[in-house]
């Protein structure tokens, strides 16, 4: 009810202006923003087809993988239709409560992913580090009890963003320049002090994320431990082609979430038209590479995938 319960400041829409500087190109810029965003669609679609319909892909590791190509679906779709309506059909208004909408799901999202790809790194530390004990540490009961603990954590560390932003009043100006709401984005066009959501939009979030990170760390350490102390090179190198995927994915995710948050936090030289390009990058192109890159580089989903395709063209 909060979001809906607003006052008259905030009662008004907003207007999102795309990339300031680079309206003139909004209409070529949507073309390979819509691709992309195509990609990730049909990409993660057919993972999570594969997932459900092959029992062989019925393991924790699957199970976290599902997860996270679902998030990855919420994430850029919180965001790049409306960036598509703003490029194409200059759409800029969104209502306050849409506003807050898309802003949360597009942060719970980011935090919920940070949670999947750390308990993505337990799965691999236990089958790398205790494998005759695998099935007995993940299963499928501990599996839901994970994906229930970091959703309701990714929920509880953005729901307090939606109260400290209707608590102010915006009477000033309503012009969001950006191609979708963000917390700290939409706090600075209030008219009141703002110190709170300042700290709290970076501080809690972020070491929430450094938090998984150093988790993430500390189980590739034992990891590459278990690994190197393997008998045979073949071994060895089987066990860091399980792992391989999984790093991909998580240098594609990490590295420039913190570059696009450090940007906006510490990087006044950046220039607006690049920050909010690469923020909208960073929604699209993981959601769209992720899936690609676990096909690649699983052997169980590529081969299903191959016999997938090569069923229904049999010629």
């Amino acid at each position: 009810m909060i979001i809906f319960n607003l006052s008259s400041y905030n009662s008004g829409p907003f207007l999102l202006v795309g990339i300031p500087g680079l309206e003139q190109f909004h209409v070529w810029i949507g073309i390979p923003f819509c691709a992309i965003y195509i990609v990730a669609l049909v990409g993660n679609c057919i993972l999570l087809y594969l997932i459900a319909v092959e029992c062989s892909l019925h393991e924790p590791m699957f199970f976290f993988l599902s997860m996270l190509a679902m998030t990855d679906l919420i994430l850029s779709t919180a965001g790049v239709p409306k960036t598509l309506s703003i490029f194409w059909l200059e759409h800029r208004e969104i209502t306050f409560a849409g506003c807050l909408t898309q802003m949360f799901f597009h942060h719970s999202t980011f935090v919920l992913d940070s949670a999947i790809l750390m308990s993505m790194a337990f799965d691999r530390y236990v089958a790398i580090c205790s494998p005759l004990r695998y099935t007995t540490i993940l299963t499928p009961k501990t599996v839901i009890k994970i994906i229930v603990a970091i959703s309701f954590r990714s929920f509880c560390i953005i729901l307090p963003v939606v109260f400290l932003l209707t608590r102010l009043p915006f009477c000033r100006t309503h012009i969001i320049p950006h191609t979708y709401c963000e917390h700290i984005g939409v706090a600075r066009l209030a008219c009141a002090d703002i110190s709170i959501n300042i700290w709290y939009g970076f501080c809690v979030p972020i070491m929430t994320v450094i938090s998984d990170v150093i988790l993430i760390a500390i189980s590739y350490i034992f990891i590459l431990c278990a690994v190197f102390r393997l008998p045979s090179r073949e071994a060895r190198q089987k066990a860091l082609g399980t792992c391989g995927s999984h790093v991909c994915v998580i240098l594609m995710f990490y590295i420039p979430a913190f570059f696009s948050i450090l940007a906006h936090r510490f990087g006044h030289n950046v220039s607006r038209s690049f920050h909010i390009m690469f923020a909208n990058l960073y929604v699209v192109i993981p959601p769209a590479l992720n899936p690609i890159v676990y096909g690649v580089k699983t052997k169980q989903i590529r081969d299903k995938f191959i016999l997938l395709f090569s069923l229904k063209n049999p010629g």
